[in-house]
């Protein structure tokens, strides 16, 4: 019966939000091109994150419309890669992060990266987490009172 509750419960939850690693060369003006790509495609970047290395840079981010960016990223044969993302409202206050961090690590659930969205839809700082396990951080965080968005809550 539990499995069964929870099965309904995750049909009912909202799809957690999307996120694209896109793997470009590290040269100037690349970054910039790509931005462009999505921009012509009516693609709205909410969040950003770009990683570098010698040779090569990883630009994750989130968009507003992830099936229309997919389709500009294979027209333009640019690599990436998709993932599920754990997006969630910061509460106000001076721990709001501690707060977050502290119920996952509770949970043992493993971040491994974060950073920050671009976008506020109720005027309160956002956070994307990427988990090993992000239907269980989803479910940690949303019993713990954190407001957990999906993918309707930032797109268009």
């Amino acid at each position: 019966m539990a499995e069964t509750v929870k099965e309904i419960a995750q049909t009912l939850r909202p799809p957690p939000v999307r996120q694209f690693s896109v793997f470009l060369e590290n040269k100037v003006g690349v970054l910039l091109t790509l931005t462009r790509t999505l921009g012509d495609a009516n693609v709205h970047i909410c969040g950003i994150s770009v990683v570098d290395t010698a040779d090569a840079s990883v630009v994750r981010m989130v968009v507003d419309d992830p099936d229309h960016c997919r389709e500009a990223l294979h027209r333009a044969t640019l690599p990436f890669s998709e993932s599920n993302i754990v997006g969630v409202e910061l509460p106000r206050g001076p721990e709001k992060l501690d707060n977050v961090l502290r119920q996952l690590v509770g949970a043992e659930v493993n971040i491994q990266y974060t950073h920050s969205l671009m976008i506020r839809p109720h005027d309160k700082a956002l956070l994307a987490l990427h988990c090993e396990d992000t239907e269980y951080a989803r479910d940690v965080l949303d019993k713990a009172g954190f407001a957990v968005l999906g993918q309707k809550d930032i797109s268009r």
